[in-house]
């Protein structure tokens, strides 16, 4: 049997634009909440006026039961003089709440309405869910999305989709499924964002600009939803943002749905770090007061929000846990069933739960399925990449859909946390950058988003030669 090659890619090489310069930012969605709460918490002497041990953004008040399924150990080293740091890595579950007027559990009516609005409240169903990891050793934040109709077994309720969790009981058994499903992962605190927020915020940082891959439409008159979205450059406002995000009317349900959550938070990067968010500040704060609920402290507010503000986007992952649906949707129900080798593989690579790795681990090019995916148009140009990848041992090479935004720089996704493999096929290729998430093809373990960079690369070396289109398949 062939061994692995181990080696450990430079990434960071691989991450510049075309000028050369490095692309920075932080995952901006969680960087704005997580630097808004600290500022909130430490806003007209707060830091002074409470206990730095307390929670003041905590909505729900925990059992001494539930407090158990949270890590009690500490996460800072206080510092009167500084901002307060992490002192450990810190894992944090992060719950979107969309709650409408028939999910609440007290009497409501909505006669009035004439139809299901949606509530500022956080006992809905879990809308989107986030495992983040705030790693200060290594200077890494990952991000791993929980598809929100996730197979698991609630203790005391039987089989039952993730996303349930929390309207049964609120955010320590969504904390304690999400552990369960992910090899027991210890985890510290919760933050439950409720919709409704999110599209303020979004309203309060003036929108947001993102390429819409294809026409989104779907009617929900009982409860008002309209999506009604074209294929192309757009800017979003709060209403259009949303749209976006809960659109899961194709061939990929809720699977799509995360995608395109994790495409909105790439195109957030690159705008929300602008001088004039600073003037909108009030306003965020404002929004994060009334529609979040944590057992975050201030200290730990302050530390998060320091360390989200400073972390590049080389140094961001975006996961999704692996799986795949039953494909029945028998009596309406259909699961995402998670595949729980891959996910001990993926949480002992990215988690450092269970068995860890000090080394990358490439497994032989011949067993790496790797999907194509082209934005140039140019059929020749996806026949070259197949010839330099064959050269270099790739044998499972196929063609997904197109990629309709036009791409200057050619993406290498890690569709599934394998960002050793990923590097690996750019130095072969000598173009693009690494990216580590899951918005390529699903059955893919690296998809490679084919951008004019390629073509340039072509202009300047006439030795590659085109290659038959029977030398790979299409799926």
């Amino acid at each position: 049997m062939r061994e692995k090659s181990r080696i450990k890619p430079d990434r960071n090489a691989r991450l510049k634009k075309p000028d050369g310069k490095t692309i920075k930012g932080s995952l901006v969605f969680i960087w704005l909440g997580l630097t808004g709460l600290a500022m909130l918490s430490a806003a007209a002497g707060a830091m002074l006026a409470v206990s730095l041990s307390s929670t003041p953004l905590q909505k729900q008040e925990l059992t001494p039961e539930e407090k158990k399924v949270f890590n009690q150990d500490k996460t800072v080293s206080p510092n009167p003089l500084q901002i307060p740091k992490l002192n450990r890595t810190v894992n944090i579950l992060v719950l979107g709440i969309k709650v409408i007027t028939s999910d609440l559990k007290q009497n409501y009516s909505d006669t009035d309405l004439g139809y299901q609005a949606l509530v500022n409240s956080f006992e809905g169903l879990s809308d989107s869910m986030l495992l983040l990891r705030f790693d200060p050793e290594k200077e890494k934040l990952t991000v791993l999305s929980i598809p929100r109709d996730t197979r698991v077994y609630l203790k005391g309720y039987g089989i039952r989709k993730i996303n349930s969790a929390n309207y049964i009981s609120g955010p320590a058994l969504s904390t304690q499924a999400v552990s369960d499903l992910l090899e027991g992962v210890s985890i510290d605190r919760y933050v439950r964002i409720n919709v409704q927020g999110v599209e303020k915020l979004i309203d309060a940082l003036g929108g947001v600009n993102l390429y819409v891959p294809k026409d989104m439409k779907y009617t929900d008159h009982s409860q008002h939803l309209y999506i009604d979205l074209k294929e192309g450059e757009q800017h979003l406002d709060g209403n259009k943002a949303m749209q976006f995000l809960r659109f899961r009317y194709d061939r990929y349900g809720d699977i799509g749905r995360v995608q395109r959550q994790q495409m909105f938070f790439r195109a957030l990067q690159e705008q929300a770090l602008k001088p004039r968010t600073v003037m909108r500040l009030p306003k965020i704060l404002s929004i994060l007061e009334s529609h979040i609920d944590t057992n975050l402290s201030v200290e730990e507010l302050l530390a998060l929000g320091n360390f989200a503000s400073h972390t590049d986007r080389s140094d961001v992952q975006m996961l999704m846990v692996p799986g795949d649906y039953n494909g029945n949707g028998k009596n309406g129900i259909s699961y995402w069933l998670p595949s729980y080798r891959r996910i001990r593989e993926m949480m002992a690579e990215h988690f450092n739960v269970g068995e860890s790795h000090s080394e990358w681990e490439v497994p032989d090019p011949a067993k790496v399925r790797i999907a194509i995916q082209d934005s140039t148009g140019d059929s020749e140009a996806v026949q070259t990449v197949v010839t330099r990848l064959q050269e270099a041992g790739y044998r499972r090479i196929y063609l997904g859909d197109r990629w309709n935004e036009p791409l200057d720089l050619t993406r290498i996704i890690a569709q599934k946390g394998d960002d050793g493999s990923a590097a690996v096929i750019r130095v072969n290729l000598g173009i693009g950058e690494v990216l580590v998430e899951s918005t390529g093809v699903l059955g893919s373990d690296v998809t490679i988003a084919l951008g004019e960079d390629w073509r340039e690369l072509l202009n300047s070396s006439k030795y590659l030669s085109p290659v038959p289109e029977s030398s790979f398949s299409q799926e």
